[in-house]
């Protein structure tokens, strides 16, 4: 299992590589592949004394390291973290609808960071401020869905799903009622509602590593309870899996990572139900192998919807939650109308 792991996300790795690559050199400004490539070497210790940015360069490098680079990155993370996100969430639930958007966890997120932009205290306890709001209120939000889903011990999908959109447009409306009392602030929450990675600095990322290294980290320490989640909760009970203590677990850190990714990105949606779908459709429903793919995955998913985001109606760009919805949404239907046939 371990060589196989390794094949795929060497093969992930490269592809990863090589949209980042592309990625770079796209946009008003076309850098040829073979100077983004000179550009990002000569940032490296070892081989920038091999490999020296020719003369007259100077802009080519100021777009690439100062404007682009900042934002593929963060791009990377954001998807790595709902994906895994939505990985979670499909595990521990057992439900392969779920997923940050559909379960409404990512308008919870959207309330606390909205609150905080309209009185202005998205800095009053430092960078960890937004994503730590944004973790509460998606945290009370997953739990209010689970407990207005559950009956008797039990959650139907229909009802789970509904329970979703029942909350998710409660909160909708709270976030608008927010827009309508700013007068400053109106054009910041609305954009950041619809999701977008542009004028984010090397901060944002930096602030995402700690919740994505933690929500890694602890997933694949439960990938085996995951695997034996598929069987039932009394069959993995039976197999020696704490089934309560897994599932508080794994929905605690599926809501943190996302909050981080709420809390720099905005609204981004159907990124964590559409990439562990594609993954397990490739590789297999095995968590050992689904959460790390996921992650790579979805930092390419991200990182290829954003750089449609600023290409198609390029100078303008179009909000990245409008482009993953635009893929997403579609999916989603065919995943529940593929779930309906099958019964």
């Amino acid at each position: 299992m371990k060589r196989k792991l390794m094949w795929i996300l060497g093969g992930a790795g490269v592809l990863l590589l090589l949209s980042v690559m592309v990625s770079l050199s796209l946009g008003a400004a076309h850098v040829p592949l073979t100077k983004v490539w000179s550009i990002l070497l000569d940032q490296v210790p070892l081989a920038g004394r091999l490999v020296s940015v020719p003369s007259g360069m100077e802009a080519e490098s100021t777009i690439i390291l100062d404007v682009r680079l900042t934002r593929v990155v963060l791009a990377i993370l954001v998807g790595a973290a709902l994906a895994l996100a939505g990985a979670g969430f499909q595990g521990v639930l057992r439900n392969p609808l779920a997923d940050p958007y559909t379960l409404g966890v990512a308008t919870g997120a959207s309330v606390g960071a909205a609150f905080l932009i309209l009185f202005g205290w998205q800095t009053a306890a430092g960078q960890w401020t937004v994503p730590a709001v944004a973790f509460a209120t998606g945290m009370l939000t997953l739990f209010g869905v689970l407990r207005l889903a559950s009956h008797e011990g039990k959650m139907e999908l229909e009802t789970l799903l509904l329970s979703g959109v029942v909350v998710q447009a409660f909160l909708g409306s709270a976030v608008s009622f927010m827009v309508s009392l700013s007068n400053n602030v109106v054009n910041e929450i609305v954009f950041w509602m619809m999701g977008s990675l542009s004028k984010r600095g090397w901060d944002y990322s930096l602030a995402m590593i700690p919740y994505l290294v933690i929500g890694i980290v602890v997933l694949l320490s439960y990938s085996r309870n995951l695997n034996l989640f598929a069987l039932g909760e009394r069959q993995a009970a039976h197999m020696g899996v704490h089934v309560q203590r897994t599932k508080l677990v794994v929905l605690i850190v599926s809501t943190l990572l996302t909050a981080a990714a709420v809390s720099v990105a905005g609204v981004v949606g159907f990124v964590g139900l559409v990439v562990p779908h594609l993954v397990r459709l490739l590789f297999g429903p095995d968590y050992r192998i689904l959460m790390p793919v996921s992650a790579v995955v979805g930092g390419m998913y991200v990182l290829w919807s954003d750089t449609l985001a600023r290409l198609v109606l390029s100078p303008k760009e179009i909000p990245l939650g409008v482009v993953t919805a635009f893929i997403g949404a579609p999916f989603f239907a065919y995943l529940l109308r593929k779930r309906k046939m099958g019964r």
